[in-house]
């Protein structure tokens, strides 16, 4: 299929996983592993804003891997980037995880945390995504992931505090505004 055709496809599809009530209290105890299959504790990120992006690499918004790698360079103190390999949006992350992060690594010089390859949205959505995107469980918001590079900023507490499509850049005060 054309990505593009692909692209407002998933624009404009409902989310097909049911909304239930996750049986966890925070975000901070939902888990996921690195791309190298080690645990990430995101509890270990308290005080921390984390920003979730679904990231792929045959993507026409894979150049923003450079705008947040420079975010994370100024606001590491402040800011844990997750980068989330997903291939549901036009087959655009095919990789495995060696490929993934060599690709990362040697284009764009990554050197923010990657988890590993997950579902974003359908029937086998991963938890960190049914939070994400889900009233019930984030309090804040429903939304669907409509293609790659789409943001999920949470605060130093674990409460989103919103989604920014892939259109809107890394480096958006919208995004910024919250880390200064």
């Amino acid at each position: 299929m054309n990505p593009f055709i692909a692209f407002l496809a998933t624009l404009f599809s409902i989310q097909s996983n049911p909304k239930e009530k996750m049986n966890i209290e925070s975000i901070y105890d939902i888990t996921i592993n690195s791309i190298n299959g080690q645990h990430i504790n995101l509890s270990d990120f308290r005080g921390k804003y984390l920003l979730f992006v679904n990231v792929a690499s045959k993507c026409g918004f894979t150049p923003q891997y450079k705008e947040l790698q420079e975010l994370h360079e100024n606001y590491k103190d402040k800011l844990q980037i997750i980068g989330i390999p997903c291939n549901q949006f036009g087959n655009q992350e095919p990789g495995n995880s060696n490929e993934i992060v060599s690709f990362c690594e040697v284009n764009y010089g990554v050197t923010f945390l990657i988890s590993e390859k997950i579902d974003v949205k359908g029937k086998n959505q991963h938890p960190l995504y049914s939070w994400l995107t889900q009233k019930i469980n984030n309090g804040k918001t429903d939304s669907s992931v409509k293609w790659n590079f789409q943001k999920y900023l949470v605060d130093t507490n674990g409460q989103l505090i919103d989604y920014y499509l892939s259109v809107t850049s890394p480096l958006n005060s919208k995004i910024t505004k919250h880390l200064k």
